[in-house]
């Protein structure tokens, strides 16, 4: 065994000639990669079909300078040209990679687009025949027609970059190195002695196996009394169906086996839909609407014959009024004519006693 662990060793230690030997990352490496992943814009994007998270180098450089490392006495960075070395060596050390922005094309964009919006244009067709009445799918439509008025901003994914090394710019750098939480940690440990106590569940002391016990014998009863609660309302269903020829349908607790929460589960308690036709009570109620539709009709209609009427009284009224005044405009024109004396002539005697 001692002599396989030797060989495995010389082989990790060989290295190829004209190759120089991997420095491995400083402890303060590290401490300065936490601090960035915490304190440094994180965006996220797609890299080779892989989500991934990415920074620039000048917000990077920007951060580094505003730490606790550019200042006091002895400071670990006093330019922007040390910490773009020392985030050179981090590079070299596969904290993370530099990458190259593509923007990407309209015809992607729309192709991905049309792809989305098929599914949910079948969403919402399936949605709308159980759900929206007419006038409400008729609003539904209006409002999708109406054009996107919100600005768009460029989608950009990255790429491999052939020139690895750290420049002070607008570069993208993804990163690789990504650190476990403490609280998982926690979980994985409390995992690891729960799994060792119920190992060594024999010897346990008799009270709490005891209580063990009965608990889980109340968990296996619930289970069963869910499964035959399933199974009884599934035959009462299929009663109640057969004998009513498939017009009545009755499920009691019709959530019981849905996608819901606990309590929701197990509300409501029942529904019940007739799905043969109209009944006597929906006759009753059309032929009242009828009644009341006719009755609001023949209400219109009187409305309408005395408003025409009244407007025909108004226009002999306006007639007679007219009437009046041409009389006495006649009257007028004829005064104003014998005033000036134009209205008569000068005959003789012997003209007036033939």
């Amino acid at each position: 065994m001692a002599e396989k662990k030797k060989g495995k060793k010389r082989k990790e230690e060989y290295v190829a000639p004209g190759e120089e030997v991997a420095d491995k990352p400083a402890k303060e490496e590290f401490v300065i990669a936490k601090w960035m992943r915490k304190n440094v814009q994180i965006k996220k994007t797609k890299f080779l079909n892989h989500n991934v998270e990415y920074f620039t180098a000048k917000r990077a450089v920007d951060a580094l300078l505003e730490s606790k490392w550019a200042q006091g006495d002895e400071p670990l960075f006093k330019t922007r040209e040390d910490i773009v070395d020392y985030l050179h060596l981090m590079l070299e050390h596969k904290f993370y990679h530099r990458a190259r922005k593509v923007p990407v094309s309209e015809q992607e964009l729309k192709g991905k687009k049309k792809e989305k919006k098929n599914e949910s244009e079948e969403k919402e067709k399936s949605k709308e025949k159980e759900k929206v009445t007419d006038a409400e799918s008729s609003v539904v439509e209006g409002k999708e027609q109406q054009p996107e008025k919100e600005k768009r901003k460029k989608k950009v994914r990255l790429e491999m970059h052939n020139d690895q090394r750290f420049v002070d710019g607008m570069d993208a750098y993804v990163w690789i190195y990504d650190p476990i939480p403490f609280h998982y940690w926690i979980f994985g440990t409390l995992l690891v002695l729960g799994a060792i106590g119920v190992c060594l569940f024999p010897l346990w002391p008799p009270s709490v196996r005891l209580g063990v016990y009965y608990l889980s014998v109340a968990a296996a009863g619930f289970l069963v009394t869910i499964i035959v609660l399933a199974v009884i309302r599934l035959i009462i269903f299929c009663l109640i169906w057969t004998f009513t020829m498939g017009k009545h349908h009755l499920w009691i607790l019709p959530n019981l086996t849905e996608d819901v929460g606990f309590f929701a589960s197990f509300w409501p308690l029942y529904t019940y839909e007739y799905k043969g036709g109209e009944t006597k009570k929906d006759k009753k109620k059309k032929k009242k609407d009828k009644d009341s539709d006719g009755e609001q009709e023949e209400e219109k209609s009187k409305e309408v014959k005395k408003d025409e009427e009244k407007i025909s009284e108004i226009g002999n009224e306006g007639g007679s009024q007219v009437e009046t005044l041409g009389a006495s405009e006649t009257e007028s024109e004829s005064s104003q004519r014998s005033s000036t004396g134009k209205d008569f002539e000068i005959v003789d005697q012997d003209e007036l006693e033939s």
